[in-house]
């Protein structure tokens, strides 16, 4: 079981001189935005362990617990903000994910009027789900591997506050099965320390999250922030050892569709040494465009990649 963690230093790693840091997940933000007090401040190349409640902040850890006493307003808690020395407008936050450490047991509910067959349903529904050696027992089903992933990542929008529910340019609540271990992420700074902050935490979820949630569990994640000077692109983009991905949210599915194709084949021109048109062509017999979430104010598709088709890097 996942204890009160405090925030402290615990060791310094001979690699690059980093600092490796620990911070509790009782510092949270409901919204992003600039104005959000950093409670951590480190420098590119630190790695942090990242402690973070459930989406519903830990209020629904037992199988006698009801969405009726949920408190609305602690939903999406995002542990945070982190502010990276030296980052600014015009920069990337590079984050790596280096492992998540799950609780022992994950929340997953249903209700009336949410999610895509909500329309379906009458009242709400809940079960708190065990987890143990790489896999979660739903009812007497067969056990499901995980797919361990984070569901809300992101930095201080460009313009005002936007709720940790709702993805963006800032990153968000895009619950992409993808940001995972091994997973870097690549956010555009649109303000000066980004303030990286992260939750909602999922053992497994299947993409697009039809149901409105998926095994929401309380975890440690590993990370390391870095910094790319003077460069970044318009949405978040995501890389792993084989494939990267563009990240793109829009009110609504046909929209995210067009904005991720048209996004990623911007992105390919800038690194493949071939025409539009024969690059288009490319992205149909090779690359994936993907579901991440259908279920938020703002609808998140992903396409996806490989890098070997690639002429330049991806950063």
């Amino acid at each position: 079981m996942l204890g009160d963690l405090q925030l402290f230093i615990y060791s310094n790693l001979e690699k690059k001189g980093e600092v490796n840091m620990k911070m509790c997940a009782n510092d949270v933000i409901f919204q992003f935005g600039k104005e959000n007090k950093p409670v951590l401040t480190v420098k590119p190349g630190t790695t942090i362990d990242v402690e973070t409640l459930d989406c519903f902040s830990n209020q629904l850890r037992e199988e006698s617990d009801t969405l009726e006493k949920l408190d609305w307003e602690r939903v999406n808690p995002a542990t945070g903000p982190i502010y990276v020395e030296g980052a600014e407008k015009g920069d990337t936050l590079k984050v790596t994910i280096n492992k998540i450490e799950l609780d022992e047991k994950g929340t997953v509910c249903c209700a009336e009027g949410e999610g895509t067959l909500g329309h379906l349903l009458k009242g709400s529904k809940l079960h708190v789900v065990p987890i143990k050696d790489g896999f979660c027992q739903y009812l007497d089903r067969a056990p499901i591997p995980l797919r361990k992933m984070i569901g809300v990542i992101g930095v201080a929008p460009e313009d005002g506050n936007v709720n940790t529910g709702t993805p963006g340019r800032h990153g968000g609540n895009m619950d992409n099965s993808m940001i995972t271990e091994g997973t870097t992420v690549y956010f555009p700074v649109a303000h000066e320390g980004a303030l990286l902050a992260l939750g909602d935490i999922h053992s497994v979820m299947g993409d697009g999250e039809i149901g409105v949630s998926g095994l929401e569990t309380p975890a440690v994640v590993n990370l390391t922030v870095e910094l790319i000077k003077g460069r970044q692109e318009e949405y978040p983009v995501q890389e792993t050892e084989n494939d990267f991905g563009v990240i793109v949210s829009k009110p609504t599915v046909d929209e995210a569709v067009v904005g991720a194709t048209e996004l990623m084949c911007k992105f390919l021109e800038e690194r493949i040494d071939l025409d539009r048109a024969d690059i288009v062509m490319l992205m149909s017999l090779v690359g994936d465009l993907q579901v991440c979430q259908v279920v938020d104010p703002e609808k998140t598709m992903r396409f996806i990649f490989p890098k070997k088709y690639m002429d330049r890097p991806v950063f």
